[in-house]
């Protein structure tokens, strides 16, 4: 018998003996109550904007503000300031984010499967959408959708660069934010830039992902658009 047959069998062991109210989900046991607040407080749909961005900055997140006239810039005027030559972009993306940076020379990598670990961390910068914001919490949800790409794009390059439309992708809590989400889609939870702290609670970024990561908070877009980038 392996261990894991010992383990298992340790389990099921616990579970037949737990009362049946403890092993909610079973046959013939009762639901399970879910009467928790699923929203803590009354906002409106700016208030809920200006949550998410002071919780992003607390995470030490950067936060900018933009319209769909002044996005172009924006995002090649932050590419510029971190020297990026190279910025992996979801095929889902608008084209025209890039297209001033683009323009200047800036080559545009694709998300390919076939994409080795070294071949992402080579990559500067990667610019993303998003599924869902999450106000309370600050936290960034992707889902692998057509502007966001595989998961590993957004964990292994050390810039990410993401764009929230708001307020149509910005909800209050997590309760809310798992209504939009298919659970049978590959997630990726976001709360400001990869971090951890030893003992001493030094702080150290870039551990498992990004060491910086950018927010765009997008007003005035069309809900949920996006295009194939051209080429």
């Amino acid at each position: 018998m392996s261990s894991r047959d010992v383990v298992l069998g340790r389990v099921r062991r616990a579970l037949a003996e737990a009362p049946r109210g403890q092993r909610a989900g079973g046959p013939g046991d009762p639901p399970v109550v879910r009467d928790y607040h699923r929203v803590h407080g009354s906002r409106t749909p700016a208030q809920r904007v200006d949550l998410l961005a002071e919780n992003l900055a607390d995470y030490r997140a950067i936060v900018h503000r933009s319209d769909p006239g002044g996005l172009p810039a924006l995002i090649h005027r932050l590419l510029a300031e971190r020297g990026a030559r190279t910025v992996l972009a979801p095929p889902g993306l608008e084209a025209a984010w890039l297209a001033a940076s683009a323009d200047s020379g800036v080559t545009l990598v694709e998300d390919r499967a076939t994409d080795t670990p070294r071949e992402l961390d080579a990559v500067d910068s990667v610019v993303t959408g998003c599924a869902v914001a999450v106000a309370e919490t600050g936290t960034l949800v992707l889902d692998a959708g057509p502007d966001q790409g595989r998961r590993r794009i957004t964990l292994v390059p050390d810039h990410h660069l993401c764009v929230v439309r708001v307020p149509d992708q910005v909800v209050d809590s997590v309760p809310e934010a798992l209504g939009r989400l298919a659970p049978e889609r590959p997630q990726t939870w976001i709360s400001g830039p990869s971090a951890t702290s030893d003992i001493e609670l030094d702080r150290v970024e870039g551990v498992h992902g990004p060491r910086t990561l950018e927010v765009i908070l997008l007003t005035g877009a069309e809900p949920g658009r996006s295009m194939p980038r051209s080429g």
